[in-house]
């Protein structure tokens, strides 16, 4: 879903290597809802006692799991999705989220934001708005109608993706471990909510106006229109852009109380639409347990590319090995009046290449 990224130059992908990634979206990516990727499948999460059984709650996200049971299958099915989706974002990275399959249990890369992080928190609004809509939530329905006309030939109707309820159920389940006193420091949770803010942002402005057409013969005279949220892959496209052009900060004093400032450019205030970090990551090029880097060794890379995945960034600077696989692939593909496809499968061989 995140595969439409934007690309990067060399010197910015070197850049974003030495960024607290984790920082910069650690609240879309914490350890409980990611934790939920593990449920089992035959967990029915029909009754409160269920509740227990979901790996790394805290208390007060066991509270709202037991009073919005029919909640939580959207926000388990979320965290899957999460998971997935981190790993296509950073494939072309040298760290790769591979770190987030030891959910809850996650080493310094994820702990300390010393890893990049995928945008786990618009996922999961994302899902529970959508599942309003689609009727899956028995505790909402449609979102509600603008007040603005939808213009000229156009009439509101449909069902309105239900953001408000999104934003509402995901800023109570995700904020939850961010507000436990005795987790993390201050600066860590101001960054987190401020990196949480900025995901709902976001989401607000993916909000669109959809419509369909009514008429005879297909006219279009007349044209049906509802608020619906831009697919995921186009949020994930916002919110990288963001990610980019993140700002480290440091927690200093501000007037009566300490603030997040731009370490670099302390005499402007953080801007509400930017990202944020405060730590910097090492370069994850050789294998460190300690901090979560599975190092570049093996990792295949581009040898055409200029980016991220380029052999020379993606193997920092110690070569690449060149080797030769078959692919098979659908060929010769001829359309049937009416109406299917049969197509001839192709074999061919590619040159691939992986770090040294």
């Amino acid at each position: 879903m995140i595969s439409q990224f934007v690309g990067s130059s060399p010197a910015l992908s070197s850049a974003l290597t030495t960024r607290s990634l984790l920082g910069i979206l650690s609240p879309f990516l914490s350890a409980p809802p990611l934790a939920l990727s593990k449920t089992p499948a035959a967990l029915a999460l029909n009754q409160t006692q269920h509740c227990k059984q979901l790996e790394g709650l805290v208390s007060a996200q066991v509270q709202l799991c037991r009073s919005n049971l029919e909640l939580m299958h959207t926000i388990v099915h979320a965290a899957r999705e999460v998971m997935k989706a981190c790993r296509r974002a950073f494939a072309d990275m040298r760290w790769n989220c591979s770190s987030i399959e030891l959910a809850p249990n996650y080493l310094l890369d994820l702990e300390r934001g010393r890893g990049p992080a995928g945008a786990a928190r618009a996922y999961r609004i994302h899902a529970i708005a959508r599942a309003c809509t689609s009727g899956d939530l028995p505790g909402c329905s449609c979102g509600p109608v603008p007040g603005e006309p939808p213009g000229p030939g156009n009439c509101w109707g449909g069902c309105a993706d239900n953001l408000s309820y999104g934003l509402l159920m995901g800023a109570k389940f995700s904020d939850a471990p961010m507000k436990v006193k005795k987790t993390g420091s201050q600066a860590n949770k101001l960054m987190r909510l401020h990196n949480s803010e900025v995901g709902r942002q976001a989401l607000r402005a993916s909000l669109e106006m959809k419509c369909k057409c009514h008429g005879v013969s297909g006219s279009c005279s007349i044209r049906t229109c509802w608020k619906g949220l831009q697919e995921l892959r186009d949020v994930a496209s916002d919110l990288k852009t963001r990610y980019l052009s993140a700002t480290k900060v440091v927690h200093r004093p501000m007037g009566t109380r300490k603030h997040l400032v731009p370490k670099d450019l302390d005499i402007r205030p953080v801007k509400d639409s930017e990202l944020v970090y405060l730590q910097s990551s090492p370069d994850f090029c050789m294998k460190n347990e300690k901090v979560g880097s599975h190092g570049t060794q093996d990792r295949q890379c581009n040898k055409t590319s200029h980016g991220s995945d380029s052999c020379d960034l993606m193997c920092c600077g110690r070569g690449y090995n060149p080797y030769t696989d078959r692919v098979v692939e659908r060929c010769h593909c001829k359309y049937h009046w009416c109406c299917y496809v049969t197509c001839r499968k192709c074999e061919r061989t590619v040159e691939r290449y992986v770090c040294k």
